[in-house]
């Protein structure tokens, strides 16, 4: 980012803080928000590269083992298989592997990370907003798959050691457990992301727009934010 940018970011930080000052201070567990890396199973402690990720090539929480294990059909990270309801159609599980690596691999997630208490990871996202091009796309190329939950963070049966369909569920196109962009990226991974029609999806500068209001004691909400852009739309060419 150039020095206009930082300016911009600087100015646009102030004028957030002078609207919302009235506003009650939210609390959240970390301060440095900026470059870190969520606290879970396979994630790093600290940013760096490698990755086959490649928008985090030269800064990434992921490793190479990690990224590689990202782009399989079941992945000896979780021992998910997205194939539950038979093979996931090419251009589906193309938005699979990008979700995941940015889950895995994204050092600019810290203003949307909560603490937890799960077996496999002391920390979660939830509320990462993802732009409504990037929803929909997903959706479109999904809803012809087909699929058995409608959360896919709980309620897998796993006594064979991958995830299977739970006792009593149908497998049902994508369209009929999410029927709309919203219901998808909102309800699969349990509200991890938000549908947001307006703004964009989490790089380097609207990290730091969400850091410095939080870190004001303000997150903004309604704001048109002049930094934002598609992460998800530039990850494959």
């Amino acid at each position: 980012m150039d020095g206009h940018g930082l300016a911009s970011d600087t100015m646009l930080l102030a004028w957030v803080a002078a609207l919302w000052g009235a506003q009650s201070r939210i609390p959240g567990p970390r301060m440095d928000l900026l470059n870190i890396c969520m606290d879970t199973k396979h994630h790093k402690t600290k940013p760096f590269s490698p990755t086959q990720c490649t928008p985090w090539r030269k800064k990434a929480c992921c490793t190479v083992s990690t990224s590689q294990e990202l782009h399989k059909d079941t992945s000896r990270l979780y021992n998910f298989t997205w194939d539950h309801c038979g093979k996931m159609e090419p251009a589906c599980k193309r938005h699979f592997i990008q979700d995941n690596c940015l889950y895995e691999c994204s050092p600019n997630l810290g203003p949307w990370i909560q603490e937890v208490n799960q077996s496999w990871r002391k920390e979660r996202i939830l509320h990462v907003p993802l732009c409504r091009e990037d929803c929909e796309q997903w959706w479109q190329d999904c809803r012809t798959s087909y699929t058995c939950k409608s959360n896919w963070h709980r309620g897998w049966n796993w006594t064979s050691g991958v995830n299977k369909c739970p006792a009593r569920t149908t497998c049902r196109t994508y369209e009929a457990y999410f029927p709309t962009p919203a219901a998808l990226c909102e309800g699969i991974w349990d509200h991890s992301y938000k549908f947001d029609p307006a703004q964009g999806n989490p790089n380097e500068e609207v990290v730091r727009f969400y850091a410095g209001a939080r870190n004001a004691g303000v997150m903004p909400q309604g704001i048109e934010n002049p930094c934002v852009s598609c992460v998800l739309q530039i990850m494959w060419p």
